[in-house]
């Protein structure tokens, strides 16, 4: 059912990509619509603004358009589509009907509701015009009875209407007149008759104002409960905006429509990053990579790798491309098959959760327990760096017992491609047969290296971070003493393997011997006591201010100890170190 779904929206993306002009045409439709989901929630829960339910009406007049398009384009997917959708002429009708074609932004500024829509508004309506109209003509009766040619009716919201008299002419008011406001220069007046009048205008305005909130509360709430129909539209009219846009992007960057089944089995051919490719200088091609996972043979892929080589796009890739082909997208490669996946696990990343008080390697196992703990036959898992948020031996083991976890237990079985630094995790290709060993691949000339980002079969058997600190800017005098200090490194790691050729490729370790056991042997495990007594030898020297200093933080009581006495402490033993 699921693979019929996916099969479904990718019928519809294809069709908007053999057909450009359906796909343009039906853009522009969808670009003059309203964002009708939004629009039916806020009818839903009495939000909508008169200018809101105006855009609702205009956005279901374009259904027509639209659904012409989906009929001309003898689409399968497209027409259950066009069957689906409503063009809700009740709903049309009724806001036609009521509203204004360009109401006021707020109902309390009146003049919202259409004439004829009420009797009972339209003539409130003509009383209170007939008012307005009275009191326009009184200025010009008063200002011919009383000779008075500057005479202006006026009205505010503090007093209401009055007629107003200049100083100058204060001689000829009539005795009917009453004063009503003293200003600077002039005298504002009120009579009987208007006083009336605006009682009356004012009375209308107010009914006016209470019938029109209550029309349009009543018009809002029948349309609320035809809030299904809209928002159904409105995810219908979603899925084609997203049909129409995934095809520009497939015909824009020559995406390939996938193969999706039900089958484990994922396979890319020239697989390509999709934000990465897009965001490449002009003229530096994006390097396309093959990858092949399927629980029978290549179940988990180990990727070693430099920094800056491409890890971490390969494992993303794969990740975004599974992605884009279960949403119904053709995909940036030449050709994919991808067997369903029900979740895609990612530890990717390094960063710590100070809020929680986790420190980053807390976060990395809390999300590698979550991966290991629910993922199934059917997920896709990416890894990337698992274990160096700790020491390398304990980051080592942890990385070695996870890839042994998910390839020995039948029911957390998933296809995982674990990129990592650990050339030691190389060894377990020989002894656990459904994981192989894949690298970026690296090009060394002159002492300088290019990254040729192609990821090829076997496991790279150098990190080249010296390579990458000095194109990052290391000073020379620090990259000099790296070189020395690893040069010491590597004659001892020999010293103790005994083996002083290194496999070139790529599934000798640095750490020798001990890091190899025969294909199928379960009790294998990587002898790293050697290489750490070693390390050790190397760096360890009696220190006696250190073992000191030690002792001293021995007996500290971190759930004890002040702030004060903290300080107090770490004075003391900056004290010793200056000694």
């Amino acid at each position: 059912r699921e693979v019929d779904r996916i099969q479904n929206r990718l019928d519809a993306v294809g069709a908007f990509v053999d057909d450009r002009d359906l796909r343009d045409e039906l853009r522009e439709e969808l670009g003059q619509m309203g964002d009708l989901e939004r629009l039916a929630g806020k009818v839903a829960t009495g939000r909508a603004a008169p200018g809101d339910l105006i855009d609702i009406k205009l956005t279901l007049r374009r259904l027509p358009p639209v659904m012409d398009l989906l009929a001309e384009a003898e689409s399968g997917a497209l027409s259950v589509i066009e069957e689906k959708l409503s063009v809700c002429p009740d709903i049309v009708d009724q806001i036609e009907n009521a509203l204004v074609d360009d109401p006021p932004a707020k109902i309390s500024e009146g003049g919202l509701i259409r004439d004829g829509y009420s009797e009972e508004l339209d003539e409130l309506r003509s009383i209170a015009q007939e008012g307005k109209d009275w009191v326009a003509n009184l200025e010009k009766e008063e200002s011919e009875r009383t000779d008075i040619p500057s005479l202006k009716v006026g009205f505010n919201k503090v007093f209401g209407y009055y007629i107003e008299v200049t100083d100058t002419h204060a001689d000829k008011v009539p005795d009917d007149y009453i004063r009503k406001q003293t200003l600077v220069d002039s005298e504002r007046y009120v009579t009987p008759e208007l006083k009336e009048m605006e009682e009356k205008i004012l009375t209308a305005e107010e009914k006016i104002e209470t019938l029109e909130q209550e029309l349009y509360n009543e018009l809002r709430d029948a349309i609320a409960q035809q809030t299904g129909v809209l928002q159904e539209n409105a995810e219908l009219l979603s899925h084609l905006d997203c049909f129409a846009g995934l095809a520009e992007v497939a015909e824009q960057n020559d995406y390939v429509r996938p193969t999706v089944d039900d089958s484990l089995e994922i396979d890319i051919e020239e697989g390509r990053h999709p934000v990465v490719e897009e965001t490449l200088p002009p003229g530096d091609p994006f390097i396309p990579n093959d990858v092949e996972l399927d629980p029978d043979d290549e179940q988990i892929l180990i990727i070693t790798g430099p920094n800056m080589a491409g890890k971490s796009v390969a494992l993303r890739q794969v990740g975004l491309i599974v992605l884009l082909a279960q949403v119904g997208s053709f995909v940036p490669a030449d050709a994919a098959q991808i067997g369903v996946v029900d979740r895609i696990f990612t530890r990717v990343g390094a960063s710590d959760n100070l809020a929680a008080g986790e420190s980053t390697f807390l976060v990395e196992m809390n999300e590698a327990a979550n991966i290991l703990n629910n993922a199934t036959a059917r997920s896709l898992i990416l890894l990337d760096e698992v274990g160096r948020g700790t020491s390398t031996f304990d980051g080592l083991s942890i990385a070695w017992a996870m890839v042994e976890y998910l390839h020995e237990r039948p029911e957390v079985a998933a296809r995982t491609l674990f990129a990592t630094h650990y050339h030691e995790l190389n060894a377990m290709a020989d002894r656990l047969e459904r994981v192989h060993n894949y690298r970026i691949q690296v090009s060394e000339h002159e002492g300088e290296i290019v990254f040729l980002r192609k990821l090829i079969p076997g496991g790279a058997d150098h990190s080249y971070g010296i390579e990458v600190a000095k194109m990052a800017g290391l000073p020379d005098a620090v990259i000099a003493r790296a070189r020395e200090v690893l040069q010491n490194l590597e004659s001892q790691h020999l010293e103790v393997g005994g083996d002083e050729t290194g496999d070139m490729d790529g599934t000798q370790s640095p750490s020798g011997d001990g890091m190899h056991a025969k294909k199928g042997d379960a009790d294998a495990v990587p002898d790293l006591e050697d290489s750490e007594a070693d390390q050790m030898h190397l760096f360890a020297q009696p220190d006696p201010v250190a073992e000191e200093i030690k002792e001293m933080l021995g007996e500290i009581d971190p759930n004890r100890i002040t702030p004060v006495e903290a300080l107090m402490k770490l004075s003391e033993m900056k004290d010793k170190l200056e000694e």
